[in-house]
C-alpha cells in the first residue's frame, strides 16, 4: 500500500496544520479502499486558482478547490486549494481555517476518486462524506 501525499504551500500564510490536511486526504482514500495514490496538494492563492480555472476549465473566476486527475489507471492527481477563499469561507461557516482546508482537501480527493458535484444531490452526497471524515480527524 502506497499513499503518497505531497503538500506544497505557495502562499505567505503561516502556521497551517499541514499534518491535519494530509490526514484528511489519507482518511478519504482509506474510506474508499484506495491502496495506491500519488496526490500533490497545492495550497495557493485566489489569483493562481483563477488562472488554472480559466486555463483548464474555461471558468473566469476564483474557486475554493480544483482537482485534476493526471492518470486514468492509477490515482495520480493534483488538488489546488485557495487559502484566500478558504479563509473567507472559514469565517462565513464559523470554523477554523484548518477545518475548512481539510474539508476542501477531502472534497478535492473525492473529485479525484470520481465524485461529481454538478447537481444538488451530488453536492449533498459529497458534503455528507466530508462531514463523516471531518468528524474522525
Amino acid at each position: 500500500m502506497s499513499l503518497v501525499i505531497n503538500i506544497f504551500k505557495n502562499h505567505k500564510k503561516k502556521f497551517l496544520r499541514l499534518k491535519t490536511i494530509e490526514k484528511a486526504v489519507k482518511r478519504t482514500l482509506k474510506k474508499f479502499k484506495v491502496k495506491k495514490a500519488n496526490i500533490n496538494l497545492i495550497l495557493t492563492d485566489d489569483i493562481s486558482v483563477k488562472e488554472l480555472n480559466k486555463k483548464f476549465l474555461n471558468h473566469n473566476y476564483e474557486t475554493d478547490v480544483l482537482a485534476f486527475r493526471l492518470e486514468d489507471e492509477e490515482l495520480d492527481g493534483e488538488i489546488y486549494i485557495s487559502i484566500d477563499t478558504a479563509e473567507r469561507q472559514s469565517k462565513d461557516y464559523k470554523v477554523s481555517l484548518t477545518n475548512e482546508l481539510a474539508r476542501l482537501a477531502i472534497h478535492g480527493t473525492l473529485h479525484l476518486i470520481g465524485y461529481k458535484d454538478d447537481t444538488k444531490q451530488e453536492k449533498a452526497e459529497m458534503h455528507k462524506i466530508e462531514d463523516e471524515i471531518l468528524l474522525k480527524l
